[in-house]
């Protein structure tokens, strides 16, 4: 049986000396050894993994990703994850909050949507690993006058090398098209602002477009429609409480922006093709 809170579990960053960033690097042998990660939760912070030896598998979301060197994995501070199975595993990870992140690099990292682990040349893992070990290092020294603006500086640098390979495996947005910059647009806010803005007009005054043109761009981009879109990442959501917390379906309803609890119900069976009550007594038995 799944273990269930009232709420989805966040974890928060082990950061005594307030620096905003920290790094670590450890071998497990399997996943024994890291059991609290075995539980699904949530970050209040970014995330990093740099796997160098050995193999690991995470569920992210509802999707099973199996982590093989060299890669390295990228974990948004909303997305659910546990670990599910680890195997002779040397990994370095580090975390990074919000404030501390540069913010160009919080804006790209935004924009990877949906996150998932980035294969590495040897040449990328030769250069990512060096950095990991020197902002260990640099982690230790904290005799220095000016550690924190050192972790600092040497913790974005860390974030950059990684984002910069998953920006190598996406568009430029330089060769975007108008509909797929509008569309990439459009996701930024429907992340920000899902559980209160259902309605398509509404993201289409904010882009200052009308909502035929809206509609017309994200569907030549993705193939879907903007209605789409936004119930689907509503019921994400409504996925991750119905399996990861004990909340009842109409306190979903209601946290997600569904007053009318009847409404929310018939949507997520619409979509799913299973009830909202079924789906939650699935996966708690």
């Amino acid at each position: 049986m799944r273990e269930q809170t009232k709420s989805i579990p966040v974890k928060t960053m082990d950061d005594a000396l307030n620096t905003g960033f920290v790094i670590g690097k450890m071998t497990f042998k399997d996943l024994n050894a890291f059991k609290e990660a075995a539980a699904a939760h949530r970050d209040d912070y970014h995330l990093f993994f740099l796997l160098e030896k050995g193999t690991l598998s995470i569920e992210i979301d509802f999707h099973t990703y199996t982590l093989k060197p060299a890669a390295a994995l990228y974990i948004h501070p909303n997305q659910v994850h546990r670990m599910l199975h680890i195997n002779q595993a040397t990994v370095s990870f580090w975390a990074i909050n919000t404030e501390t992140l540069n913010r160009e690099y919080l804006t790209l990292l935004e924009a990877i949507n949906p996150v998932r682990p980035v294969s590495l040349t040897r040449e990328a893992f030769s250069i990512i690993a060096e950095t990991a070990s020197l902002c260990l290092k640099l982690s230790e020294r904290k005799h220095e006058k000016l550690y924190q603006s050192v972790l600092k500086d040497s913790g974005n640098a860390l974030v950059a090398l990684v984002t910069s390979q998953y920006l190598a495996q996406t568009q430029s947005p330089d060769s975007l098209s108008r509909f797929e910059s509008i569309t990439k647009a459009f996701k930024s806010r429907l992340e920000a602002n899902f559980t209160t803005v259902k309605k398509p007009s509404e993201y289409a005054k904010t882009l200052t477009i009308s909502t035929a043109y809206l509609n017309e761009c994200v569907k030549k981009a993705t193939g879907y429609s903007v209605s789409h879109h936004i119930q689907q990442r509503v019921m994400l959501e409504a996925k991750r409480m119905l399996y990861h917390s004990d909340k009842s379906v109409k306190e979903i309803a209601t946290q997600l922006g569904y007053e009318d609890y009847a409404y929310f119900s018939r949507l997520f069976k619409k979509i799913t093709g299973v009830t909202a009550s079924a789906f939650q007594n699935k996966n708690h038995d």
